[in-house]
């Protein structure tokens, strides 16, 4: 099965992925956010199959807001709708979507020594919630 993902499909796929690197950089401890923005980046663009090729870039045009909820109003419908149309499409590459987004989230929360930090724990649990809500 050849699928073929238009336009504003890899739009919202870039957005959802991008904008939980994001989110999580916002929620890590001062000073550790490019840390955290980096691991997830190199977690993203080290992801294959369609998603892989959807993702490798960040999207262009996005208004992500100027606060955290802003942000998370833009990022966490994104991340259910990239699941949602993923699996209408490829169930397979919508776990492997929901696997790249996990892949990142624990990249970035290994940026802190021991376990992360209570605001990054939530911050996963929400990204997370989001991908299971499709």
């Amino acid at each position: 099965m050849t699928v073929t993902l238009t336009d504003q499909d890899q739009f919202t796929l870039r957005t959802a992925a991008w904008g939980a690197v994001s989110l999580m950089s916002a929620a890590g401890a001062a000073g550790s956010s490019h840390k955290v923005a980096t691991e997830g980046s190199i977690a993203l663009t080290s992801a294959t199959g369609l998603v892989g090729h959807a993702v490798s870039k960040a999207p262009k045009g996005v208004k992500w807001g100027k606060t955290v909820a802003e942000l998370a109003d833009v990022v966490l419908p994104a991340l259910a709708e990239a699941m949602s149309l993923l699996k209408r499409q490829d169930p397979a590459e919508a776990d492997n979507f929901r696997g790249t987004i996990l892949v990142c989230l624990d990249a970035t929360a290994r940026t802190h020594q021991g376990p992360p930090s209570p605001t990054m724990a939530e911050m996963a649990s929400k990204i997370t919630a989001a991908l299971d809500a499709a």
